[in-house]
């Protein structure tokens, strides 16, 4: 499971390789109102700095991660990181 971090989290590469346990708190979606689904939680190694103009929030999950947590339809979460 991979992810990508924004620069809040990025430190000049320091979090490259680095391993978070990101957890699904909630949806940003009206239609999509309980996103969080399974373990609610997955282990990510951070590979890539999210461009700023495309990254939404502080770890932007690969797919595979962020279906493991959430329904996919619903696009964006809230999470909580460690």
């Amino acid at each position: 499971m991979i992810a990508a971090a924004s620069e809040a989290i990025w430190n000049g590469g320091g979090a490259c390789g680095q391993y978070y346990q990101v957890t699904c708190v909630s949806g940003t979606n009206a239609g999509t109102p309980y996103p969080c689904q399974g373990s609610s939680s997955v282990v990510v190694k951070i590979v890539d700095l999210c461009p700023a103009g495309s990254c939404r929030g502080t770890i932007d999950l690969s797919q595979e991660a962020f279906a493991s947590v959430a329904d996919t339809a619903s696009g964006v979460i809230n999470i909580s990181y460690q």
